[in-house]
């Protein structure tokens, strides 16, 4: 099992202290760096920045979302930083929900996620294959485009740049079952927003037949510390922005997979106090057991029990959230 930095997005401005964990990671033998972006920074400029300061881990976006971008625009990033960090780019993809992609991008969010889904991922693949012009017909992502308020006199084209690697990793960050099953069947990798070893029949039958070489690459909070409760409050609070306040309360995707994960009553009650305005409570309310599952906290032999747990199941690679350099070294130690 690798062992991945996650680094998410900005908040209000840059971590200073990012490219430094970077190269520790990197010294430390970690396989790999992710960046994500929400609704301020975007997931690829920082990987280029690390990428110019490092020689061998590899790079990761976790997740761009696809609404931010045309699938075109999307290959062309992958492809232009897959050139100048010698191979070592990983495209990590996810749609998104209704909330951010309409008040955010101002784009609809599709009435058919698993379709717009497959065109995206298969016209980002027609561009790193560089075998002929782009050419898709699809309900959401089409080209050339042939819509009634064009011209109609677009052309299909070809990547002027040849990418460095047809195979260029894509993996997607899917939360249900049927999206899931279809990351499978499509894609390099799979991204789990929570994982629980515990409880991946959560997914149903979605990880059946998953092939060999495919990444499932799940975030963890990780922090070694002696007290578990005080630990897991950064994960609390993670949980609680995104089940209360990334989503509309009638359709919340973070919400849906906690219900599904064996607690939809403190899901509902998460989202109900974040939507009053009691943030500092709906954060309280995450259970610190569901925390506790879906993180690596803890003293150093409570941390490598449960690490015994996560390489009993299909997870490939561990992407760490954690700012504290020390607790990058015992995982890595722990991990050896």
């Amino acid at each position: 099992m690798r062992l991945g930095l996650a680094l998410g997005y900005w908040g209000r401005g840059p971590d200073p202290g990012h490219l430094d964990l970077v190269r520790t990671a990197e010294e430390l033998g970690y396989d790999s760096v992710w960046t994500s972006e929400s609704w301020g920074s975007d997931a690829f400029t920082p990987l280029t920045w690390f990428a110019a300061h490092t020689r061998r881990i590899r790079l990761g976006t976790a997740i761009a979302q696809m609404a931010a971008r045309s699938p075109t625009t999307t290959a062309m990033h992958a492809l232009t930083l897959d050139h100048l960090s010698g191979g070592r780019m990983m495209l990590g993809l996810g749609l998104s929900g209704p909330q951010v992609v309409e008040g955010w991008y101002g784009r609809p969010f599709p009435r058919s996620p698993l379709t717009a889904t497959r065109e995206y991922v298969d016209v980002v693949r027609q561009v790193l294959r560089r075998e002929g012009p782009v050419e898709a017909a699809g309900r959401f992502h089409a080209h050339p485009y042939r819509g009634e308020d064009g011209t109609g006199l677009g052309k299909a084209l070809k990547p002027i740049t040849h990418p460095l690697r047809a195979d260029l990793p894509v993996l997607l960050g899917a939360e249900g079952p049927k999206n899931v099953a279809q990351t499978v069947r499509i894609a390099d990798g799979w991204l789990p927003l929570y994982w629980s070893p515990a409880r991946t029949d959560a997914y149903g039958a979605a990880l059946a037949g998953v092939p060999e070489g495919f990444m499932v690459a799940p975030m963890a909070r990780a922090q070694v510390c002696d007290d578990v409760t005080e630990g897991l409050l950064p994960v609390k609070a993670m949980l609680g922005f995104y089940i209360g306040g990334m989503g509309h309360s009638t359709r919340n995707f973070h919400a849906d997979l906690m219900a599904r994960m064996g607690y939809e009553a403190e899901a509902r009650r998460v989202q109900e106090l974040f939507a009053q305005g009691r943030r500092e409570e709906a954060v309280r309310a995450v259970p610190d057991a569901f925390a506790d599952e879906i993180s690596l906290v803890g003293p150093r032999g409570r941390i490598a029990e449960r690490l015994q747990e996560w390489r009993k199941g299909p997870v490939t690679d561990v992407l760490l959230l954690s700012p504290d350099p020390g607790t990058l070294r015992t995982l890595a130690k722990l991990n050896s």
